[in-house]
C-alpha cells in the first residue's frame, strides 16, 4: 500500500460509509473544507469526505475483520484503520448552556478549530458569495452559535488541552462589514485564550486594509496566519468567489510579505483548492511564488458541499493531485519550507491535504 497514494485517492473520491456511527461525528457545512471525517491510518490521521455525491459512490469504504475495521476497496482489503474517539470536551456546556462542540471542533486528532463569527458579508449575496462555502448551513441548521466571544472560546480551549491533549487551535472567521476583515475580533480572541491556557494558535482572515494588524495579532498570541487565496486565476477567481475576487492578488502578495516578515517565513500559509478551475500549471507557478517569499501553499483537492452552488461541481481526479503534490513538495523540501516547522494551522495539522507525504 502507498500511502501517499491511498489517501489521496481518499480525499478525492471520498469514503463510502454506508452508517457514519463510529468515532467522533464528521463535520458538516461551516466554514472551510466540510463534509469530511477523521480517519486514521498507521500514524496518520486525515480528513475524508464522507457526505459527498461522490463518496456515496466511492471504490473504498470501511469493514470489519475480526472487530478491527479495516478500509477496503472494491472489497478487497488494504488495510486497517481507524477513528478518533469523540473527545470528551464534547461533553461539557457553559455556564450559559452552550454545548462545547457549539463553540469548537475537534480536527484530525489533536487539533481544535473555530469559526469566530459564523457570519459573511459576502455569504448572503449570491453576486458576492464563494460558491463553494458553507458558512451559514451549520448556523442554519444550530450546529453552532453565530458569535463566539473570547471567554468561550477560551473555556473551550482550556478544557480540550486539559481533557483531550489538544496541541493547537485554528481560528478562522467569516468576513465582517470592517475594514480590519475580522482580524481585530481575532485579537482579541487569541489574547483571551492565551491568557488561560499555553496553545499555539492560528489566524485565518482576509487580508486587513492596515497591515499594523499583523503585529496587533501577533502581540496578543497567534502564532501563525492563513489567508487564503483558494484559487490562484484572476478569471476563475471572478467566477468562483466574484466579492472575494475584488480583492486583487497583487495586494494578497504585498499582505502576504508583511505578515511574514512579522510571522516569519513558514509560519504564514494560504488555502489553494484544487479543482476549482485552475490549471496545473497555474498551481505549480503560484506555488512557487509563495514559497519564493516564505508562504506555505496548503494545496487542498476542492470537496463539493451539499446545499452550496457547486454542489455537484467534480474534485480533481487522484492523477491531477499527485502531479500537482509531488512538483509543490520538491519546491517545499528544496526550500525547507516545511509542514512539521509551523506552529499551529492548516498546514501544521495537514489533515486535509496529503502534501506533507510529498515533502520528504
Amino acid at each position: 500500500m502507498n500511502p501517499q497514494q491511498v489517501i489521496t485517492d481518499l480525499q478525492t473520491q471520498g469514503l463510502n460509509l454506508v452508517t457514519d456511527t463510529v468515532g467522533a461525528s464528521g463535520r458538516k457545512g461551516g466554514a472551510g473544507p466540510s463534509d469530511h471525517k477523521a480517519v486514521t491510518i498507521g500514524e496518520t490521521t486525515f480528513m475524508v469526505p464522507v457526505y459527498t455525491d461522490g463518496a456515496a459512490e466511492s471504490p473504498y469504504s470501511v469493514g470489519s475483520e475480526a472487530g478491527q475495521a479495516v478500509l477496503t476497496k472494491n472489497n478487497q482489503v488494504i488495510t486497517q484503520l481507524d477513528f478518533p474517539e469523540r473527545p470528551q470536551f464534547y461533553d461539557l456546556t457553559t455556564a450559559e448552556g452552550i454545548p462545547y462542540w457549539k463553540i469548537a471542533l475537534l480536527h484530525s486528532r489533536n487539533v481544535l478549530a473555530t469559526t469566530v463569527l459564523q457570519t459573511c458579508i459576502r455569504y448572503e449575496n449570491r453576486k458576492t458569495a464563494c460558491q463553494f462555502c458553507a458558512i451559514g448551513q451549520s448556523l442554519e441548521a444550530d450546529r453552532t452559535i453565530a458569535e463566539k466571544t473570547p471567554q468561550q472560546l477560551a473555556e473551550v480551549a482550556e478544557a480540550a488541552v486539559r481533557l483531550d491533549g489538544v496541541e493547537n487551535m485554528i481560528m478562522t472567521t467569516g468576513t465582517p462589514n470592517t475594514t480590519d476583515r475580522g482580524a481585530a475580533y481575532l485579537t482579541d480572541c487569541a489574547q483571551a485564550i492565551r491568557a488561560r491556557v499555553d496553545l499555539p494558535i492560528q489566524a485565518q482572515c482576509e487580508p486587513p486594509n492596515d497591515f499594523v494588524w499583523f503585529e496587533r495579532m501577533r502581540a496578543a498570541g497567534v502564532d501563525s496566519l492563513g489567508m487564503h487565496l483558494e484559487a490562484a486565476d484572476p478569471a476563475v477567481r471572478a467566477k468562483i468567489m466574484p466579492g472575494k475576487a475584488r480583492v486583487p492578488l497583487s495586494y494578497y502578495f504585498k499582505a502576504f510579505e508583511a505578515a511574514t516578515t512579522v510571522f516569519g517565513r513558514g509560519q504564514v500559509s494560504t488555502y489553494l483548492l484544487a479543482g476549482l478551475g485552475d490549471s496545473k500549471e497555474t498551481l505549480l507557478e503560484v506555488s512557487e511564488r509563495l514559497i519564493n517569499i516564505g508562504v506555505y501553499p496548503f494545496v487542498v483537492p476542492f470537496v463539493p458541499i451539499g446545499g452550496t452552488p457547486l454542489a455537484h461541481h467534480q474534485p480533481p481526479s487522484s492523477e491531477f493531485m499527485v502531479d500537482l503534490y509531488q512538483g509543490i513538495g520538491q519546491m517545499l523540501k528544496q526550500a525547507n519550507l516545511l509542514s512539521s516547522q509551523m506552529k499551529a494551522g492548516c498546514a501544521k495539522c495537514g489533515a486535509c491535504s496529503a502534501l506533507s507525504l510529498f515533502e520528504s
